[in-house]
């Protein structure tokens, strides 16, 4: 194609491609998505859409199948069943910006391609994570790696929100004076914190993907990873409608009993809902095992299977 010949706009661009198009995936592209204080999401590039998968499902059978499945039922069978490859086929790259906090337990995802910001060859920002004081809590006396419902009181919030302002001013200035000295930044960054700002390129299939974000957008995750599985859970929704309704029924919101809960479950059969106390004992009998009897517990009260003795 000679130079005159290229198109004026770049929206022209879109009748010389013969990639399958994805609108819902363009609404989203180099659009950020605030995230805390400082953080962000957005969608650099994708590849991809739900006739994506349809199409990657249907090689494995042939084109005859087309006649007997529409795309949604197909892609509820895929996810209902497990059949993962197809989705694997779709890919999305995010630009992110985390504290380094969030960004350790993100990384733990480890099916994605990574590219992070330097500290060693460029300066870290002064940009640090201060909480709001709604989210600040008390240590979970449970859950050793958790927040409790417990709030602070409006004077411990204050006492927080000062020290740490106070921490963040004294590590960047004692940064700035190390780099002023001549120290090496692979070793000036040293005095920072886990809540200084980085940022990555973080790219991924949608069925990765969609294992991330059904365990970073479950209750128990951690808030702050929360918010960004969140604002990515958005794109990903708007980007793959018929795959995230199948993920969000099938895997978000769905429950699954092991082979000993379901065991119990026929004990318990004609007798549901069941007391607390008695489901409990039966769980505890066999499982011997608080953690696994409470979950066991939980499940039966979100659907509506637990009746409760108040005066215990």
């Amino acid at each position: 194609m000679k130079d005159e010949e290229l198109p004026e706009r770049i929206s022209d661009l879109e009748s010389l491609t013969l990639r399958s198009g994805n609108p819902g995936a363009e609404k989203w592209l180099h659009r950020p998505v605030k995230c805390l204080d400082h953080g962000f999401v957005y969608l650099a590039e994708y590849m991809g859409s739900d006739s994506s998968i349809v199409q990657a499902a249907r090689v494995s059978y042939g084109q005859g199948t087309k006649k007997i499945n529409e795309d949604k039922g197909l892609i509820r069978y895929l996810m209902r069943h497990a059949h993962t490859t197809p989705f694997e086929m779709c890919e999305l790259q995010f630009h992110c910006k985390m504290p380094i906090f969030v960004a350790r337990q993100w990384i733990r995802h480890r099916t994605a391609n990574v590219n992070e910001y330097s500290g060693r060859y460029s300066e870290m920002s002064n940009e640090f994570y201060l909480p709001d004081a709604s989210v600040l809590r008390k240590q979970s006396q449970s859950n050793r790696q958790g927040r409790s419902d417990e709030e602070l009181t409006p004077k411990q919030n204050e006492k927080v929100l000062k020290i740490l302002n106070t921490l963040y001013k004294n590590q960047y200035s004692g940064y700035k004076k190390l780099l002023d000295i001549g120290l090496t930044r692979e070793l000036a960054r040293m005095g920072l914190s886990v809540a200084n700002y980085t940022q990555w390129y973080w790219k991924i299939d949608l069925h990765n993907l969609m294992h991330f974000l059904r365990l970073r957008l479950d209750g128990h995750a951690q808030y702050e990873i929360r918010v960004f599985g969140e604002a990515m859970a958005k794109i990903v929704k708007d980007s793959f409608p018929l795959a995230y309704e199948a993920f969000e029924d099938y895997r978000l919101n769905a429950k699954s009993f092991s082979g000993p809960e379901l065991e119990l479950l026929k004990q318990l059969r004609g007798k549901l809902p069941v007391d607390k106390n008695t489901a409990r004992n039966m769980a505890m009998a066999r499982f011997q095992n608080k953690r696994e009897t409470q979950e066991f517990l939980d499940k039966l009260d979100a659907l509506g299977w637990l009746t409760f003795n108040w005066l215990e």
